[in-house]
């Protein structure tokens, strides 16, 4: 019984051990990449960084233009809006290719974009010291909603508002929001077609390139199937390898003088005992 238990508990733990390398191994593969397009590639200045000189403008460089109906705004330390309108800037190579991925049969392919394109967004003024925000809202090529921010913290020298320049509160356009929530319409980049090559972008309005495409994709079922044969091969080599049962064990030895059940007799002392008495080494005399 003894035996047993400790069995069981060998094999528990190595289905323990099977289901914590499952779960490495599934952090360790790469997650299903999203189909979004247009997304954010890089700005001036970047997230996280310190600003040391007031700057009139700030560039947000996206993989393809921003709808003309994008919404940008800048807060400062307290909360209050210090945009003063955007516009298109002149598209640059981007320092390092942004990958975006295109859902095609049902398989996440992934493109590469070298291109990066801006919108300027105006600084009024730079109010106080502290943590600043640019947020955005744009709607891509395919339907998707572009939406982030970009937060850094401005050290540098405060600066005057201009005359008659008060703070903007207006929001984004509500067929900009319609759009963003899924509620305008979609064109095929949505549906899952691919989208138009390099040579076709003078046909796409949203100013989209695709600088070059990449190889094959992966099915998008491919990791949960992975998953499932790694747990299933470990939990069989653990079940494989488990110990002997108690019916295998080795059985002890007995004693060589012994007699076993139904065995053969343990044997007897060749010397046989001598009997105790005088000893004579010649005749007895006759008397």
């Amino acid at each position: 019984m003894r035996s047993k238990l400790v069995t069981v508990r060998r094999v528990l733990n190595r289905v323990v051990a099977a289901l914590a390398a499952t779960v490495m191994v599934s952090l360790l593969l790469p997650v299903a990449p999203a189909s979004a397009h247009g997304q954010l590639a890089t700005s001036t200045p970047l997230k996280g960084t310190v600003v040391r000189e007031p700057l009139t403008q700030l560039a947000l460089y996206f993989t393809e233009k921003p709808a003309s109906n994008a919404h940008f705004a800048i807060s400062g330390p307290d909360g209050s809006r210090v945009d003063n309108g955007w516009s298109y800037g002149e598209p640059k190579r981007l320092d390092k290719p942004v990958t975006e991925y295109f859902m095609v049969n049902g398989v996440f392919e992934p493109r590469l974009y070298h291109t990066g394109f801006p919108a300027m967004v105006t600084v009024a003024h730079w109010p106080a010291k502290g943590r600043y925000t640019a947020s955005y809202l744009s709607v891509a090529s395919d339907g998707e909603a572009v939406r982030g921010e970009v937060t850094f913290d401005y050290q540098g020298p405060g600066t005057p508002a201009p005359a008659g320049w008060s703070a903007p509160t207006a929001g984004p356009d509500p067929a900009l929001l319609a759009q963003a929530e899924g509620e305008g319409s979609t064109n095929s980049g949505a549906s899952g077609s691919p989208v138009a090559p390099t040579g076709a972008a003078a046909d796409n309005p949203s100013g989209a390139a695709q600088e070059q495409r990449g190889g094959g994709g992966f099915p998008a079922w491919l990791i949960p199937a992975l998953i499932v044969v790694v747990v299933s091969a470990i939990v069989l080599v653990a079940a494989r390898r488990r110990p002997a049962t108690g019916g295998a064990t080795t059985p002890r030895r007995r004693p060589a003088g012994s007699a076993g059940k139904g065995g053969t007799p343990g044997r007897r002392a060749a010397t046989p005992a001598r009997k105790p008495g005088n000893r004579s080494s010649g005749p007895r005399g006759r008397r």
